[in-house]
């Protein structure tokens, strides 16, 4: 196994890598590389030289290894291995990865089975692990990220607040599978596409049922615009019961496209725009994730 971790952790989760080495040691032969940042991920993946990568980190390190596969077109011949040590994990929780055991995690990395699992891609360049917002769940999180560093997981709820306050609403043109779901007319609170189930640290089941297995992104379009419903939508989104919501759409499909007013997309924690439109397309089994 070729083990990936993050050369910035702090002592505390050095001490957590340790002891997961310590369990990976036991089942086999492993090699240990420290990732600073992107420029140290085509070093790191032309040593692999076939071995089973075993990522040690969160959604965003799996996100950024993953899209390199893709990029050099060894996503589909690749066993990827997650030891969930993010500050959210909601890509290991969703697929049913220990989240507060990391030595159990570490026995299903070296002895686990690889399975195809589904990517949302991108228009141009880019992979989604797990989920992507646009609308108040992006400046959810633009408001929870100077605040990562000091509470953890406990600043994505408050950036929740903050953004749920502040944001106006979208006037944006949602198409799914050809299909218009949002013609811009009525304001969007929030438009977010899930290949798995939770966001924000488990505080949200965007996607209740999605599954990263079945080639369809789960697409929920929030008009909860007025404060009383944002607040009725935001208590529905935590126990995933959102899609009964008469001012939500959600529905499952493999080609989206997002366009209107300057809009910001979090993809797995990854901040970027404005843009003014974007499509994102699900690649069935473009990966192969060891669980």
């Amino acid at each position: 196994m070729l083990v990936v971790t993050n050369a910035l952790a702090g002592r505390t989760e050095a001490d957590a890598v340790e002891a997961v080495l310590d369990v990976l040691r036991g089942a086999g032969d492993v090699e240990t590389v420290a990732c600073g940042d992107e420029a140290d991920v085509d070093r790191i993946l032309d040593a692999r030289r076939g071995r089973r990568l075993v990522v040690v980190g969160g959604d965003g390190s799996l996100h950024t290894l993953v899209g390199a596969l893709v990029r050099r077109g060894e996503a589909d011949a690749c066993e990827v291995a997650l030891i969930p040590l993010g500050t959210g994990n909601d890509f290991a929780r969703g697929v049913g990865i220990p989240v507060d055991d990391l030595e159990a995690a570490a026995r299903l990395a070296a002895g686990g089975t690889a399975h195809p699992t589904d990517l949302i891609v991108a228009e141009g360049a880019g992979v989604v692990i797990n989920a992507v917002h646009v609308g108040a769940g992006a400046e959810a999180a633009l408001k929870a990220r100077p605040l990562k560093k000091r509470l953890k997981i406990a600043a994505f709820p408050i950036g929740a607040v903050l953004a749920g306050f502040t944001a106006r609403g979208w006037r944006l043109r949602v198409t799914v599978d050809g299909t218009v779901v949002a013609r811009g007319r009525r304001r969007v609170l929030m438009a977010g596409l899930s290949n798995a189930p939770t966001i924000a640290g488990g505080t949200g089941e965007l996607g209740p049922d999605a599954d990263p297995t079945d080639g369809l992104a789960d697409v929920t379009v929030s008009f909860a615009v007025g404060p009383f419903a944002r607040v009725g939508y935001a208590l529905a989104l935590r126990k995933g019961r959102h899609p009964d919501r008469d001012d939500v759409t959600h529905l499952r499909g493999s080609d989206i496209r997002i366009e209107g007013e300057p809009f910001h997309v979090n993809a797995d924690g990854e901040l970027t725009g404005p843009f003014r439109t974007r499509r994102w397309t699900v690649a069935k089994g473009a990966w192969l994730l060891v669980r």
